[in-house]
């Protein structure tokens, strides 16, 4: 929770920053989540890790977890550079699912980042993981989350390829945005 806050304070005066000085803010909205025991002990046995503290901490990169949510798709590669500038973080993985969506249609952009936390006795590196998305992917990962994940009955394939479907029409849509913005920033 603590490399959490940190990382939310950064975004947060990105997002501050960004009133003050810029014509809009490319942060829409920051959400965070603490991953709670019993999915960090199944996320180890899934992965068939032993139960142990350093186990976990070494190997679970997504305890700490943010979402922000960002107008359009420019805004999210230009918040993660940003936040790769930044001298005290270290980027541990980054994965693109913008460019490259997951199979099922997921698009969001992912850093996980280690950042130092200075305890009163020590100081630890640890991991958060960081999801970057539109308002449209958002909507779409939320949904199609609960349809999956928390559905007790059985996905088809036809309804599978209908939420893909849905997910590449998002996408469009996207980018129809941020084309139309960008002629209308050109306009003035």
């Amino acid at each position: 929770s603590c490399a959490m806050r940190e990382i939310c304070t950064k975004l947060e005066n990105l997002s501050q920053e960004f009133e003050l000085k810029q014509a809009r803010n490319p942060i829409q909205h920051i959400d965070h989540r603490l991953k709670k025991p019993e999915s960090i002990r199944n996320k180890m046995l899934q992965k068939n890790l032993p139960l142990e503290y350093e186990v976990m901490r070494d190997e679970i990169t997504d305890i700490g977890g943010i979402r922000v949510i960002c107008s359009y798709i420019n805004d999210i590669y230009a918040i993660s550079n940003m936040l790769k500038q930044q001298d005290d973080l270290l980027i541990v993985r980054e994965k693109d699912y913008i460019s490259n969506p997951k199979k099922n249609g997921y698009r969001s952009y992912h850093l996980i980042v280690a950042i130092p936390i200075f305890l009163s006795s020590d100081k630890q590196i640890i991991p958060v993981e960081i999801q970057m998305r539109t308002m449209a992917m958002d909507f779409w990962a939320s949904l199609e989350h609960q349809l999956r994940y928390k559905s007790t009955a059985s996905v088809s394939d036809s309804t599978r390829m209908r939420l893909t479907n849905i997910a590449e029409d998002i996408f469009n849509a996207d980018m129809e945005m941020q084309q139309i913005y960008e002629e209308i920033i050109a306009m003035e």
